[in-house]
Order: structure tokens, then sequence, then C-alpha cells
């Protein structure tokens, strides 16, 4: 691997470490995948050369001259997205956050049709809920496809193409005559869409510099989880003085907009791309065809990329108990938060009488607690470098650092979790203020965010070699269980009382509560025993 490939990702690790992940990291075999094949080093002045470079002018691939590999010319180098000034840097970062924001809106704002949806297709609730259920579904199958694709392609075409594919998979749904398309046509929106969930995030890596990454990273992390909540808010809106389909035509005027954002201002940014780019200029400009890329020499194919994507987070799911626990403690939160789009609606329109843009305002609650949640991220860093202190006290290397370092804010999260959902559960009477449990929605809104910002940094830190997997791992059961959830979160409230169906949610909670302590306290144990963690 050439010495800008290694300090890139030597950056990229350190970054990921001390701040919320959005980039997804290689897996150790991949990696080994991308690297050049070993030069057999032939300078320009010995004259032993085979009958296909005198032929040809150049080497084979196995015999490429690393004097003529192509690197940038520092941060300086014009074709180094490092270049870019920082209104072009901070351009793209919320054109692609707000792309991501998009998507994860568009996943709730279906919500709010469903009762134009059963009367307009004759349906029931449990089958107009398949259209949220569908589009989730989507978004957990889809970074396995797009993600190993634009490590061949660059980030640019896959955003490209997956936002015209989710602009023309709304049309479907805005148009649909049937229950059945409308389903259909959610489920390629959501797989489609997923790209600004799995991609999105390397580009904000791919501009910074590591002491500028931490407010654009922010940022960009909290578009995903503040879009399911306000898409019902705009969903309560539009169906409250307009036509169902007026949701849709609303997203793809929406969507359109944000494509032509995409297509005017995102250029490719991914640095393996562009350093092809570099090579083929070289090539054309000196006529020497010796200069190239390490994308142009790597022995990996598409299809092996993408069977490892889809592999190896399996095997981590069924080998680590660290994964495994902390992907369900992920999972569930975010599958309560799903079926909450449903069971606010029962709530509060039954309870105090709210209509569509009222409910959907129920869950400013939720998005003010994630937005809190975000803003005390530098107080997390500053207790993650005290313990960092702490180690190096009691012998520890200068700097070196434990992955258990990241848990605190989850065990905090945890806490608060289970204290805003018996909250919510036990102020859902009629003579109870609808403030109430608005007000404790907002904590289990701020704990959601403390337990996935400690989940994704452990399993970086955690996983080093495998921090792309370990993260598919998690996505993926995040997103079955938020896909699940709905599908009997209705029927839970209507049979066992809004008061003990939410209890049962906190309770959950309340079993998932132990185990980020327990690894707190015993994951270096645990590390030392597993066959893809850091020891």
């Amino acid at each position: 691997m050439t010495e800008a490939t290694d300090k890139k990702k030597q950056d990229s690790l350190e970054t990921s470490a001390t701040r919320q992940p959005a980039e997804a990291f290689r897996d150790e075999e991949l990696e080994k995948e991308t690297r050049p094949r070993s030069p057999h080093r032939v300078g320009p002045e010995n004259g032993d050369l085979s009958e296909e470079e005198r032929t040809t002018g150049t080497r084979p691939d196995h015999q490429r001259d690393k004097e003529y590999e192509v690197k940038f010319d520092g941060d300086a180098d014009p074709l180094n997205p490092k270049s870019k000034t920082k209104l072009q840097k901070w351009l793209i970062t919320l054109i692609v956050s707000s792309c991501s924001f998009c998507v994860t809106a568009t996943s709730t704002m279906y919500t709010s049709t469903y009762d134009q949806l059963e009367q307009k297709f004759h349906t029931t609730r449990e089958i107009a809920t398949l259209g949220l259920t569908s589009f989730v579904l989507g978004l957990a199958l889809g970074p396995m496809l797009l993600s190993p694709l634009s490590e061949f392609y660059g980030r640019r075409p896959v955003y490209i193409g997956s936002f015209t594919m989710f602009f023309i998979w709304l049309i479907p749904c805005a148009i649909a005559q049937n229950i059945q398309t409308e389903i259909i046509g959610r489920f390629f929106d959501g797989l489609v869409g997923s790209a600004f969930l799995s991609v999105a995030g390397g580009t904000v890596g791919d501009m910074f510099a590591k002491h500028e990454l931490s407010a654009p990273m922010m940022i960009y992390t909290a578009s995903p989880f503040t879009g399911p909540e306000l898409g019902p808010l705009i969903g309560g809106f539009a169906n409250q003085f307009a036509d169902w389909r007026w949701t849709f035509w609303t997203l793809i005027i929406w969507s359109g907009i944000e494509l032509a954002l995409i297509l005017f201002f995102v250029p490719e940014t991914y640095h393996p791309v562009l350093l092809r780019k570099k090579a083929q200029k070289l090539r054309k400009e000196t006529g020497n065809d010796a200069w190239y890329a390490p994308i142009e020499v790597m022995d990996k194919s598409i299809a092996r990329t993408v069977l490892w994507s889809c592999i190896r987070p399996f095997q981590l799911l069924a080998l680590e108990p660290m994964c495994l626990n902390l992907c369900l403690l992920s999972a569930i939160l975010l599958g309560i938060l799903y079926l909450f789009f449903g069971a606010f609606a029962l709530v509060f329109e039954n309870n105090h009488g709210f209509n569509l843009w009222q409910t959907g305002l129920t869950f400013m609650g939720i998005f003010v607690g994630m937005v809190i949640g975000i803003c005390c991220d530098p107080l997390w860093h500053r207790n993650y470098q005290r313990l960092v202190r702490q180690r190096e006290r009691a012998g520890g290397e200068p700097g070196g650092s434990e992955p258990e370092f990241r848990l605190p804010p989850t065990i905090a999260g945890t806490i608060l979790v289970t204290v805003g959902l018996f909250g919510f559960a036990w102020t859902t009477y009629p003579w109870v203020h609808w403030i109430v449990p608005i007000i404790f929605s907002g904590f289990f809104g701020l704990g959601n965010i403390w337990c996935f910002s400690g989940i994704f940094t452990f399993l970086v830190d955690c996983y080093p070699l495998f921090s792309a997997s370990a993260l598919a791992s998690n996505s993926f059961t995040r997103s079955i269980f938020a896909a699940s959830f709905p599908l009997f979160g209705v029927q839970m409230y209507n049979n066992l009382g809004y008061q003990w169906a939410s209890t049962v949610l906190a309770f959950l909670a309340v079993a998932m509560t132990p185990f980020p302590y327990l690894f707190f306290k015993f994951g270096k144990r645990l590390r030392g025993q597993s066959r893809f963690a850091q020891s």
C-alpha cells in the first residue's frame, strides 16, 4: 500500500476513534485486495526489458514501477478535495446531509397517509403499515450493494444514480392505484435512497483534515437521526390540508431540488478515483503509459467485494457477543422509535383530540432530545480524554486508549431511555396534560442519540480491521427491527392499553441496560478471546 494511502487510513481510523463514525471503513481482507501487486523494481536505466515492455512501452501490472505511481502533491494539489475552500466544503457537506435527511424523512412522512390510504384502497392499517416496513427494509439491504460500488466507481456516480432512481421511484408512489404498487414502490425507493446513509459520510471525511472534522461530521451524523422525527410533521400538514398524494408530490419536488444540487455542486471526492483521473491525465500529457494509480492495479472484483460485504457482518453477529448485544440494543431502540410513529397517533388523537399536523408536532420532543444529545458530544469527548489520562497515570502508553472508553454515553443513554419510556407510559392518560408525555419522549430521544454515539464509536475502536462489517451488522440489525416493530405496534397498544404497551417497551430497554456496563468492565477480557476484536 502506498505511503499516502497508509496515511489516509491512519487518519480515518484516528478520526473515527475520537468522533462519531460516518465513513465506512474497509475490512482487512478487502484492504489487502486494494493494494497494488508487489512491484519488482526495474529502474528506467535498466536495459533488461521484456518483449511486452519493448513493444508497448509499459510493464505488466505485477511489475509496476513505484516511481510512476500517482499521488497527490500534498493537500494543496488542485485535484485533492482537501484543497477546496471552506465554503465549497461546507456547501457539499450540507447538500449530502440534506439528502440523508430527505431519505429518512421520506420513511416516516408516509405514516401520515394511513387514514386516507385505508379509505382509498379499502385496506387495513396493518397492510398500510407495510409501506413503512418495506421502505426501511430497503434501507437495510441497499448499503450492502451501493457501498462496494462506490469503491470502484467513486461517490459521485453512486450519488447521481441512486438519487435519480430515488426520484423516479417516488412517482409510482404518488400515482399508485392500489396498495400493492405503493408497497413495492416504497421498497425500491428505500433501497436506492440508502446510498446517503452508507456512502455520504465518506465525502465529509474526504474533504476535511482531522482537526477540522468534528463540526461537519456532527452535522452529517445528525441528519439521518433527525429526519424521521420531522417526517410526520411535514406529512401531517400535507395530509391535513391536501390529498394524500401531495405527500409524495412534495417529496418529488424536494428530491428533485436535491438532485439538481448534487449534479451542479457535488464533485467526486473519493481519493483513489481522483488519483486514477490524475494518472489518465499524465499518460495523455506525457505519452508515457507507465503512470498508474493504485486503484488501476488492485486485485479484486465487484462480485467478491459485494460477497464479503454480505458475509462478514453476519460472522460478527454470530461469533462476537459484544457486537451482537450492542447491535440488539440499538436495534430495539430504533424499533421502538419507529413503533412510536403509529403509537403517538393513537395516544394523542384519542386522548387529547389532536389532528394530523398537531400529532406531527408531538415528535418535536424526541427531535429536541436528539439535538441536545448531539450537542453534548464535546462533553463526552472530554470524558473520553479523562479516561485516557487516567490510563496513562496507571502505567499505560501515552495517548493510548481502550475501546471500552467509548461506552459511558451508552451507559447513561440506556438509563435515560428507560426513564423516558416508563415516564411516557404512565402519563398517557387523558387527564394528564399532553406536554408531559412529550417531555418524557425527549428523554427517550436524548438517550437514543447517546446510545448510538457510544455504540458506533465502540464498534469502530473494538474492530478496527473489520469496522465496516461491524457498522454494517449494526445498520442491518437496526433496520430489520425498525421495519418489524410497526407491524405489531398498533395492535399491542389497542390490546394492552397505552400504559402497559409502553411499559413492555420499557422492560425491553431494561433488559438491555446492563450490557454496556458489563462490556465497560469486562470488555478487555472478552476482546482477548475474540477472533475479530482488537485485543
